[in-house]
């Protein structure tokens, strides 16, 4: 079935219905399925990279974790393309098939015992292949929910890109933390640990089927795609963009994936706890990412609530870090985080549609594409080893705060410096005025 699900004729609401479960479910799929691993990391860090000092094994996983970043930027290139020039839904089906691949791959690998040196290769190879699922997604996911509806909807729309996130973010930390509850430690290390990446991987399938079934557009026009290309075409929106990515990919895989292994390993907190401080974080993730998308909508610019968002976590890192470090209650450090996530992790919709404006329609998956992947890469994927490594060496049990004020800052002027698109109406108005 074909549709013209671009701007200016709008899918029906029985195709806009398919459209939004099919891209939510497999996204969230994607999601859950990349960053489970992270709520795996120590047992995987003594399965497959076995080390006589348990930090080594900590760095080497986290750093495997780290390797599916890598794919990513290759990822949004190839799939970004297929999607610009293919249509949506082919890019969509593809990332989400590479995906099921690799985690299915991760659920059945036997560890260091059984294969020796083969198992540490293969988790990397699974990693990688993740990662070039989960670069491909965000493009032709964020450009399918923007073209879909009218201007005046588009930061809510992406945002259940984003919402979906914080949905596997939840779904992956409640999965882990029940695994932790129930099972032993040894039945833990033993196959417990498997159980997330088998629900992800039969999860998978649906994310598909629907994805089959989603009406298909008209591919946009072919053009030849090069990162270079990008580049010459779009210096600033890429550029800019990049560094708009440090304060939401270091915020969400520091505050949110890292942060169970920080508050065990760091501060010494009970792993249960630490894994409900992820399933709340992935609540409000999904929770406030639509509420602060609505409103921006109804705002002149995409940048308003950003910046003020962007502020009030910058105001809030240092004291919220030094409550944790200084030995708050376990309910007081829930309640802390939480908090810190709703300010911190909460403008993928406006985020996105701002970048996305900044492109053509046949290079606008792609470019989104390769905008969050580079990003991603540069200061999130490798973010949490980074900080282990910082407070191995300095002893300070801060740093993940410096490293996410840091961060923030280099994203607020990225955004100063962005380009916005002309609105509709500034565009009518602008047309009436050079009237004679």
């Amino acid at each position: 079935m074909q549709t013209a699900a671009r701007e200016g004729t709008p899918p029906s609401r029985a195709e806009l219905r398919r459209i939004v479960t099919a891209i939510v479910v497999g996204n969230g799929f994607v999601a859950y399925d990349f960053t489970v691993y992270s709520f795996s990391a120590v047992i995987i860090g003594n399965l497959f990279f076995p080390s006589v000092n348990p930090a080594s094994s900590l760095l080497l996983s986290l750093v495997t974790f780290g390797a599916g970043f890598v794919m990513r930027p290759l990822g949004a290139i190839m799939i970004g393309h297929v999607a610009d020039t293919r249509g949506r839904k082919a890019g969509l089906t593809l990332s989400l098939t590479l995906m099921t691949v690799g985690t299915w791959l991760i659920a059945c690998l036997p560890g260091y015992a059984s294969i020796g040196p083969a198992a540490p290769v293969l988790m990397v190879l699974a990693r990688l292949m993740q990662g070039l699922a989960a670069g491909g997604e965000i493009g032709p996911a964020s450009a399918s929910l923007m073209e879909s509806t009218a201007y005046r909807h588009r930061c809510f729309m992406v945002s259940w890109r984003g919402a979906s996130q914080g949905a596997a973010a939840f779904a992956a930390a409640l999965v882990g933390a029940s695994m932790t509850a129930l099972l032993s430690p040894a039945a833990m290390q033993d196959w417990g640990w498997r159980i997330p990446f088998v629900l992800g991987g039969l999860i998978g399938p649906v994310g598909w089927y629907l994805r089959r079934r989603m009406p298909a557009a008209a591919p946009l026009p072919r053009a030849r795609l090069s990162p270079r290309r990008m580049l010459t075409e779009h210096p600033r929106p890429i550029i800019c963009g990049l560094l708009m990515m440090a304060a939401p990919s270091v915020g969400i895989y520091l505050t949110v994936f890292y942060m169970p292994a920080y508050l065990v390993r760091t501060l010494h907190r009970p792993a249960a706890i630490s894994l409900l401080t992820a399933c709340l974080s992935g609540l409000v993730i999904l929770v406030a990412t639509p509420l602060v998308a609505y409103a921006a909508d109804r705002l002149a610019s995409r940048k308003t609530l950003q910046y003020a968002a962007l502020v009030a976590a910058l105001a809030a890192t240092w004291p919220a870090f030094w409550a944790l470090v200084h030995g708050v209650g376990d309910v007081a450090a829930l309640v802390i985080i939480t908090a810190y996530v709703a300010l911190a992790v909460n403008n993928a919709g406006p985020a996105s549609v701002l970048m996305m404006e900044a492109f053509p329609a046949h290079r606008r998956a792609a470019g989104l594409a390769v905008i969050y992947s580079f990003g991603v890469v540069l200061f999130g994927g490798f973010s949490p080893f980074l900080v282990t490594w910082l407070i191995n060496r300095t002893g300070d049990p801060m740093v993940p705060a410096w490293y996410l004020m840091a961060a923030t800052l280099l994203t607020l002027a990225a955004l100063r410096a962005f380009p916005e698109a002309e609105t509709p109406r500034a565009s009518v108005a602008r047309a009436s005025q050079s009237r004679p």
